[in-house]
């Protein structure tokens, strides 16, 4: 199991230290959503499920949800072009 940790571990460093030297604002996106659910994997494995579920509802699901709408509202994603 600490194995499993270790390498999970890993994964978060990696995630971390990619989003912040990305160009791409959508695959920052894709990346911090990647780096929400393997902390709640995370979370579950420290036997904390409430913040394993805040974590994975927050920072996975809103949050990523809102920056999405940002883009769009922005342009910076193309969308339906009715919208404009």
């Amino acid at each position: 199991m600490e194995v499993f940790q270790i390498m999970l571990l890993t994964v978060l460093i990696v995630c971390a230290i990619a989003v912040s030297f990305t160009k791409n604002l959508l695959t920052a996106i894709i990346i911090f959503m990647s780096y929400s659910l393997v902390m709640s994997i995370l979370w579950i494995l420290l036997e904390s499920p409430d913040l394993a579920i805040t974590e994975a509802a927050v920072g996975g699901g809103v949050t990523s949800v809102l920056f999405f709408v940002t883009l769009k509202k922005i342009h910076a994603i193309k969308g339906d072009e009715r919208d404009e």
